[in-house]
């Protein structure tokens, strides 16, 4: 399983993900799901990735082979003129390769090979965009209504989120947000763990504003990590008491 998420602020894009892929308990291995590109003073994109790991590299790999000679390999999404063009573009190319498993008598176990994909980035002097791109090829843009997407194993920091996101809020405070939303998922989940991308997309900035990998020894996701522990202990403890005495229902 994976958490990634995708966000719309003011200011731009912030995207991170986790790196950990399982099959079963015992097989557990780090690979990278955030997939970055720029071109200095036009374009920068970002996607991510969850569920079957060979279609995931399957699709990268060839949007990789069409951007190394994009006069040879066309489409590229390093030509493709608008953000929605890209998703197009992904959502294709996802779907010709799940398509082409399907054909090949790959999907005989049910819909392990599935994968859907967020797709990030500005073009130009247009607006930065945000894309959740589906199996079947088809996408939805952010909007909003819907200022952020998850794609993995999202029940866990969807609660956060929605309480603590601010489309006007700073950078800082938003991957603030992302690491309590990630730390609550792998509490929650062991499908989900360390280490996780991190990438701040600053608007009209064709180079990432921000750039990292979180360790499991980050002092700073520790700090975040031990501290909202310890908040919500504080807050339960604030509640109101429930008595069983008279009056109670």
């Amino acid at each position: 399983m994976t958490y990634c998420v995708g966000m719309v602020l003011d200011k731009g894009l912030v995207m991170m993900s986790d790196t950990r892929t399982n099959s079963g308990v015992d097989n557990i291995s780090v690979f990278r799901k955030m997939h970055h590109w720029s071109v200095p003073g036009e374009r920068q994109i970002t996607i991510m990735t969850a569920g079957n790991l060979a279609t995931t590299q399957a699709v990268i790999s060839q949007l990789e082979e069409r951007n190394k000679a994009p006069s040879e390999r066309r489409p590229s999404i390093l030509e493709a003129p608008t953000m929605f063009q890209v998703a197009t573009l992904v959502g294709n190319l996802l779907r010709n390769v799940i398509e082409g498993r399907q054909e090949g008598g790959m999907q005989s176990e049910g819909p392990r090979f599935t994968a859907s994909m967020i797709v990030a980035g500005q073009i130009g002097d247009m607006e930065p965009r945000l894309f959740m791109v589906y199996p079947e090829g088809n996408f939805i843009e952010a909007s909003f209504d819907t200022p952020f997407f998850q794609i993995g194993e999202t029940k866990y920091g969807r609660p956060i989120l929605i309480r603590g996101y601010d489309r006007t809020m700073s950078f800082e405070d938003a991957v603030k947000l992302l690491m309590v939303s990630f730390d609550s998922t792998v509490a929650a989940n062991l499908s989900v763990g360390l280490p996780f991308d991190l990438l701040v997309m600053e608007r009209d900035r064709f180079e990432p504003l921000h750039q990292r990998r979180i360790l499991a020894s980050d002092p700073y996701f520790k700090s975040i990590s031990s501290s909202w522990s310890e908040a919500l202990r504080q807050a339960f403890h604030s509640l109101p008491d429930y008595s069983f005495g008279e009056g109670a229902e």
